[in-house]
């Protein structure tokens, strides 16, 4: 397949590295030691007097403090009677005042998020008022195809290229693709009319980029028998060699059928975004093995097809075995009440361990980036939260927020305190660095 050119990439790379180790992680040295908290790992044991170490961006120990020695020349930090946890993931977002395709077409794998996202937008630091330190943000769910995906680190930073998660610095993979069935992308033409007909368009297309794989593949890398660059199959050649993971919006059973239904014929990796009807058809989901990112919203309405949105898909996913996590879908539901939703899901009996799992981990699968976020672990990024009481009780505030050791947003700073409290638009345009009265 065609790939980025190399002297672009390695500009690009280089770009970020330098920035990164000029103001993340190499301006973190000094070790830094949490002593105090009850820390959750999510994927290991709960500490209920823990430390956590974290030093150069990475966790370096964790575990309780009878066990865990505090370097001497630490930074510590007391956080006795408080809750540490893995920074939030947050599965699909659309914060970052970006855009998408276009009605020239309902396919749009050409287009990128990364293109249109304001990185000093004030919608990510109140995600970060939120507890989240990674994010998927999409382009809109309007057509068939809405294009590529961004994974993000939440960064106060000036540009987006430092804010991207590399899961393929080979093929220049940093998300993944925005696919979506039902009544969504159902307009007049070139959109499709029918369900029927955006299956045979999304069919259509996909085969296509069989086509255009088998000729690049043919031509060896021989100039003079490459194929004419074509983006859009580029991208679905990315899907079919399993390097870009399709996120799909589907909502009614029969649409998240077909949706299953095109990603075994081709043969890519997908998540089920929103999966309303889940409930429905949670043993066929389970056998597919295609993991789910569901949302809660208290105040119903809109479309039709989202009508059997209830809020014992949860607890239904659970026991089917289905791997699934929460999302916000922000605007449609605030960053800054994410942990909403899995007490919303315990309300409904999802276990506690699913729960946490289901705002972290498991939502870090979904974007390919488990081997550095959604947990507490030596050796991941050092990203996590402090908050005041445990996690699901709607008491708690998300007092601290840190990204790879360095803490950058705190309740206690009277601007910082601003995202967590204010209205809708805190700041708008303000964004990282461009505070207003």
């Amino acid at each position: 397949m065609l790939v980025m050119k190399p002297i672009i990439k390695i500009l690009l790379i280089g770009f970020f590295l330098v920035h990164y180790m000029s103001s993340g992680a190499a301006a973190q040295e000094q070790p830094v030691a949490i002593t105090g908290a009850q820390i959750i790992t999510v994927t290991g044991e709960t500490w209920e007097n823990g430390v956590l170490v974290v030093q150069n961006g990475v966790i370096t120990a964790v575990g309780d403090a009878a066990t865990v020695p505090v370097p001497a020349d630490a930074e510590v930090i007391d956080a006795s009677g408080k809750i540490v946890m893995p920074g939030l993931v947050d599965s699909h977002s659309h914060i970052g005042e970006g855009d998408g395709g276009d009605r020239s077409s309902a396919l749009h794998p050409d287009v990128r998020i990364l293109d249109t996202i304001n990185p000093r937008s004030d919608t990510f630091r109140k995600a970060l008022a939120g507890g989240i330190t990674s994010v998927n943000v999409m382009p809109g769910s309007g057509h068939l195809i809405s294009g590529q995906t961004v994974y993000l680190k939440l960064r106060p930073v000036n540009t987006v290229e430092e804010m991207l998660i590399w899961v393929d610095e080979e093929s220049g993979i940093y998300g993944g693709l925005k696919m979506a069935n039902g009544t969504n992308p159902l307009r007049q033409a070139p959109f499709p009319g029918t369900r029927a007909r955006s299956a045979a368009m999304v069919r259509a297309m996909f085969i296509r980029a069989r086509e255009y794989q088998a000729r690049v593949h043919e031509a060896q890398n021989d100039p003079d028998r490459m194929p004419a660059r074509d983006l859009a199959l580029e991208t679905l050649v990315e899907v079919l060699e399993g390097k870009r993971i399709v996120h799909n919006h589907t909502h009614r059973h029969d649409d998240i059928l077909t949706a299953i239904r095109l990603a075994d014929e081709f043969g890519y990796r997908m998540v089920l975004h929103h999966v309303t009807d889940a409930w429905k058809v949670a043993d066929e989901i389970a056998a597919s093995g295609y993991p789910a990112s569901i949302i809660y919203i208290d105040s119903p309405g809109g479309k039709l097809e989202a009508i059997n949105l209830l809020a014992k898909t949860a607890p239904v996913l659970e026991e089917a075995g289905v791997d699934f996590g929460f999302h916000t879908d922000d605007s449609v539901t605030d960053s800054r009440l994410f942990l909403r939703s899995p007490a919303f899901g315990k309300r409904e009996g999802l276990s506690r361990r699913k729960a946490l799992e289901s705002v972290t981990i498991a939502n870090a699968r979904q974007m390919d980036i488990a081997d550095r976020a959604g947990s507490l672990e030596p050796g991941k990024d050092a990203d996590f939260i402090i908050l005041s009481g445990d996690p699901f009780s709607v008491y708690t505030r998300v007092e601290q927020t840190w990204i790879e050791g360095e803490k950058v947003w705190d309740i206690e700073d009277p601007e910082d305190r601003k995202y967590a409290i204010g209205g809708y638009d805190v700041f708008q345009g303000g964004g990282y660095g461009h505070h207003h009265d």
